[in-house]
């Protein structure tokens, strides 16, 4: 899947020259979180959202520091920062360094974006154009959509509790984190059981998870030891979980 096969088309937009009040209202009307800024021109200028709206002198919330880290950030950080603050206009508030993806961006182009610009909307444009934008709802929406999809080799449910067996032995082995030499599986009648050990009691919870994601799986026990790694200590599981 890409952008386009996500984003929202329909989009709601301001002009840079409204009012910061008047975009509020917007947002709250729509109960939208963010906001694409257009100019006069119909270009993408800027992105107004929740997080431009934390530090504002009608709240009172503006950013106060100590003379010595006002000292260290210079005049320039701190100008910026009042301008955002007591802004009256989107222009003045908005963020202006838009990161955005063409309209065939795959979705995991997209995440890796929002997660290293930690922001929540994605802008998706058709050259200078924008078409739509992609948003972590939008992302929720597909995969929902995406798992109710079932692929040909899932509606194949193990027939047996050794196709149950090497799926997971299979998935295990693709996996890094997995302790693949330290781990044995035994299924019966679809119940997985898990034995070996772990030097980490993360690697429990993935285990778990792999196994009830097997199709045919009604059950996972747990009887992993967990290995210290600096003295040695094994530690026993505390009991068996039931698949969710």
């Amino acid at each position: 899947m890409n952008a386009s096969d996500v984003m929202t088309r329909n989009l709601i937009t301001i002009d840079p020259d409204q009012t910061v009040l008047q975009a509020a209202r917007v947002m709250l009307q729509h109960r939208i979180s963010g906001l694409p800024v257009i100019d006069k021109d119909g270009k993408l200028v800027g992105i107004l959202s929740e997080g431009d709206f934390l530090r504002r002198r009608e709240t009172k919330t503006e950013r106060h520091r100590s003379r010595w880290l006002e000292f260290l950030m210079g005049p320039g950080k701190m100008a910026s920062e009042y301008s955002h603050s007591h802004g009256n206009k989107v222009g003045e508030v908005m963020t202006t360094e838009i990161q955005s993806v063409d309209e065939n961006a795959a979705l995991e182009d997209i995440v890796e974006l929002m997660e290293k610009y930690r922001i929540k909307r994605v802008p998706v444009m058709c050259g200078s154009q924008l078409v739509g934008i992609v948003t972590r709802s939008n992302l929720m929406h597909a995969m929902v959509s995406m798992a109710r999809v079932v692929p040909e080799t899932e509606t194949q449910t193990a027939k047996g509790d050794g196709a149950i067996r090497e799926r997971l032995l299979a998935e295990l082995g693709q996996q890094k984190w997995a302790p693949v030499a330290m781990t044995n599986v035994v299924v019966r009648d679809g119940v997985v059981e898990l034995w070996g050990a772990i030097i980490d009691e993360r690697q429990r919870d993935a285990l778990k998870v792999a196994a009830e994601d097997i199709p045919g799986v009604k059950a996972v026990k747990d009887h992993m030891v967990w290995i210290e790694p600096t003295t040695g200590i094994t530690i026993d599981p505390a009991g068996d979980m039931a698949a969710r």
